[in-house]
Parts: C-alpha cells; sequence; structure tokens
C-alpha cells in the first residue's frame, strides 16, 4: 500500500458514540477526518442492538432514547463534515512511512498520518442460550436484541438474565407487554444499583434462582419451562416471547494483531489516549488505564483527550489544549 494522494489527518475506527463525538471534535481542530465502521449504519453497538432502549449515562439528558442519542451525535458530526465509509471490515495496518499509517479493509486502503482506535468491545455477538432447542425458536419468539418495543405491545415476555441488559429491558417494556418476567438464576445482580431498585418497585414479576430449561409452540413460542435451580422444582409459564440477556462474546479480530499492548481484549493507553505504536490512538470501551470506568459519557472525554493530543502530535506548534467552548469571561482561568 502506497500513501497515495488521499491522505487523511484521522482515520476513526468505529462510528458508535466515542467515533462519532471524535469525528466531530476533529472538526473543531481543523482535521481532515474519515470515518470506518464494519456495520451498515451509524451508531455501533445503539444502533446494533438497543435502538430503543433508554441511556442514562450522558451528561444534559436524564435520559435518552439511543436511536435518539445516535441521531444527535450524528448530526453533530456531520458538521464537520468527515468522510464516511461503512460495511468495511478492516484486515491489516501497517506503516508506509514517513510516519504515515495505511489501514486495509475488505473494500479499500485508507492513507492516514493518525488512526483512532474507537471500536467498543471490538466484534460483538450476543451470547446465546446453551440449549440448540431454545435457540431453534430464534426468530419465532426468542430474540437476544429489541428492534422495536411496539412489537411487544400486549404480549407476555420472559427476560432471561440479571445483568443491566435484562432490567432494563425489564424496565424499558414494563409500559408496553401485558406481563413480564424476569428469571436470574442468582439472587445477586450486576446491573445498576439504581436499576435493581427500580425493578424491584416494579410490576415485572422476577423470580431469582431460577433458569430456563426449554420453550414450547407452534409455529412461534407459547410458553417456557423454567427451573429452580436449588429446589429443582419445574414451572410452566404461558409467554409470547423469550429475551435473552446473556451477555455477549467479543473479540479484537484482526486489530489483536497490529502490535499494541493488551490486556485480555482491551487496549493499553495513556493519559494523551496514545497506544505504544505512534500515532495510533484509542478511546471508548476498547481501552484501559488504571482506574478505567467504562460509560458513554466516559468515551466523550476520552475522545476529546485524544482528538487533542493528536492535533498536538500532527503539528507539535499547536497547542493540546484548545481554549474553552464557553464564553472567555464564564470561563475558569487556567494556572500558569
Amino acid at each position: 500500500m502506497s500513501a497515495g494522494r488521499d491522505l487523511y489527518d484521522l482515520t476513526i475506527l468505529g462510528a458508535g458514540p466515542t467515533g462519532l463525538y471524535a469525528a466531530y471534535y476533529a472538526g473543531r481542530r481543523g482535521l481532515r477526518t474519515k470515518l470506518v465502521d464494519s456495520l451498515a449504519e451509524l451508531g455501533g453497538q445503539i444502533t446494533a442492538l438497543y435502538p430503543e432502549k433508554w441511556i442514562f449515562d450522558v451528561a444534559g439528558h436524564a435520559k435518552i432514547i439511543g436511536k435518539d442519542l445516535v441521531r444527535n451525535l450524528v448530526v453533530q458530526a456531520m458538521e464537520a463534515r468527515p468522510t464516511v465509509c461503512l460495511e468495511e471490515q478492516v484486515t491489516g495496518l501497517e506503516d508506509l512511512g514517513g510516519g504515515l499509517l495505511g489501514l486495509r479493509t475488505n473494500k479499500a486502503e485508507h492513507s492516514t498520518r493518525t488512526l483512532l482506535i474507537a471500536i467498543g468491545i471490538g466484534m460483538f455477538t450476543p451470547k446465546p442460550f446453551p440449549s440448540p432447542e431454545i435457540n431453534a425458536y430464534l426468530g419465532r419468539g426468542v430474540v437476544y436484541s429489541v428492534r422495536e418495543k411496539e412489537a411487544y405491545r400486549d404480549k407476555r415476555l420472559l427476560i432471561v438474565g440479571g445483568g443491566d441488559s435484562a432490567v432494563d429491558w425489564a424496565l424499558n417494556l414494563e409500559p408496553y407487554c401485558r406481563q413480564i418476567t424476569l428469571i436470574h438464576r442468582r439472587d445477586g445482580f450486576r446491573a445498576h444499583e439504581e436499576s435493581v431498585r427500580q425493578l424491584k418497585a416494579s410490576t415485572v414479576e422476577v423470580k431469582v434462582f431460577y433458569e430456563l430449561k426449554a420453550v414450547r409452540g407452534e409455529p412461534t413460542v407459547q410458553e417456557a419451562v423454567i427451573f429452580h435451580n436449588k429446589m429443582k422444582a419445574e414451572e410452566v409459564l404461558p409467554v409470547d416471547a423469550v429475551l435473552g440477556c446473556l451477555g455477549f462474546s467479543s473479540k479484537l479480530g484482526p486489530v489483536k494483531e497490529w502490535g499494541l499492548t493488551l490486556d485480555d481484549d482491551s487496549i493499553v493507553v495513556n493519559s494523551r489516549m496514545e497506544t505504544n505504536r505512534p500515532g495510533v490512538y484509542a478511546a471508548g470501551d476498547i481501552t484501559t488505564y488504571p482506574g478505567k470506568v467504562k460509560l458513554i459519557a466516559i468515551g466523550f472525554g476520552e475522545a476529546a483527550i485524544a482528538v487533542n493530543h493528536i492535533a498536538h502530535y500532527l503539528n507539535p506548534a499547536v497547542d493540546p489544549f484548545p481554549g474553552y467552548t464557553a464564553a472567555p469571561e464564564l470561563a475558569p482561568a487556567r494556572a500558569l
């Protein structure tokens, strides 16, 4: 691969919330920017899995529907007029010499001066039920994500899981469903404490130490067989749908072969969001460092940190601190 004439200052790999905000911020720093994502739409995991789920950790919004957050981020990002390349799976990264990088995908070759990796949890797929018999009902009442809440109007829904996804969907779908039962194999939840408090105060029937044994019905799900994993007693529930919230399997894919310092499947970065490879930065859930917290709000901050230091990396005469966006008289004084 050669540098070619179509050279960008910054290429952002991943067009979820962190990548979109980075594209917007790169525009504020005057960087010629490109967004590359493997999905067919902007928005990353939110668009793919949670378009109608409430999101609670974004400043300025007590809560906001996922697709609305993505819509706002896209409008904001497009102000900077980045080049957008969708449905491109990365296959390689190489040094082109002279401080330039070449990003290779299944469709194209991209030349860039810097790269920001913002791929969230990487290549993700929902964990399926261990039973092939249950998975045979996939698309016939068994699902692993919710695209439209209205599809569950007046339905009897069984949710399986005890993490944020299970609890959040129970609360999100409560106004739509005729009845919701949530089962979890333990009595402790991995969800946010406030969400668990709301769940216990809701109309959702919560059954702990229960697991899903089987589903029945033709052509779609009509009942679920659950069992108490301590008492071994079985119970049959009339249901119209089963939502599995069992977590995700994620992997870095080709990124794992790029010579980056990793901690499990996370990329190690410093306080400037730099990786160990010159010109390569990372932000959002894909990163790790001491004290790291994986929230959308944190990803926004890391995107701004990364872009400001990228601007300085590309031109050392440029201050990595861009100045306040508030009026000067409202901004706190900078220490000398």
